[in-house]
């Protein structure tokens, strides 16, 4: 039976675009994808509640990769609802150290020392993952039937989940905030192109991306050619 995969948008701090949230039922309760900007719990919460998601019910939290605008309520969740959080290792220290660069090559030293003053994860929101994610690991254990895949690129760690209905949550590999595309912030771009290979020899009907709307693959492989 497919799952239903809800959006809730949340707008990034300073009103600077938006960023994608996913909550997909289970049956027995929910998984949440990503979990947006710090300071916007309040209207998570409130759309958590609206589509039935209440403390108790949300088994698992999956972060896509460790930026602050996507892992930012996590530490917050899990205490609310009692939750488990679960990402890649390889982006945990941007969690533990709230440092959207602790394993990022790029970023020039003016962009290092300027983006924390803009987006912070203070102490509090910041955590430890439960769970370690890696590439082919099932979430058959909760309820989800999908599988991770591993898909780096814009930062080391970053993964999508990939649905036995073939939907796709794919973090910031993809976007479609001006339509389907690559996103233009990479800090590997050849292991963003091998990532893109990967995707484009699986079967995947929707992407549901971290900005922007969801959009079916067969758009973005026609448009990339």
């Amino acid at each position: 039976m497919p799952q239903e995969i809800r959006t809730i948008t949340l707008p990034l701090v300073l009103n600077w675009g938006s960023v994608n949230c996913y909550l997909v039922g289970t049956g027995a309760g929910h998984v949440l994808v990503d979990t947006g900007s710090p300071g916007k719990r309040r209207r998570l919460e409130r759309e958590l509640g609206r589509m039935g998601c209440a403390p108790g019910s949300l088994d698992l939290i999956v972060l896509t990769h460790g930026d602050l605008d996507h892992i930012g309520n996590a530490a917050h969740l899990r205490r609310r609802f009692g939750a488990k959080i679960a990402m890649h290792r390889d982006d945990s220290g941007m969690a533990e150290r709230g440092d959207m660069f602790s394993n990022r090559s790029s970023g020039s030293a003016l962009v290092r020392r300027l983006v924390p003053l803009i987006i912070r994860l203070g102490r509090k929101n910041r955590f430890r993952p439960d769970i370690y994610l890696d590439d082919g690991d099932s979430l058959g254990e909760h309820g989800l039937d999908a599988t991770v895949i591993a898909i780096p690129g814009h930062s080391r760690g970053s993964i999508g989940i990939l649905t036995a209905g073939g939907d796709l949550l794919c973090g910031d590999l993809l976007e479609s905030t001006k339509g389907p595309a690559l996103n233009p912030i990479m800090d590997d771009p050849a292991a963003a192109k091998a990532s893109l290979d990967r995707l484009r020899n699986l079967a995947i009907g929707t992407v549901y991306p971290g900005h922007g709307e969801p959009f079916q693959m067969e758009r973005f492989v026609k448009g990339d050619r």
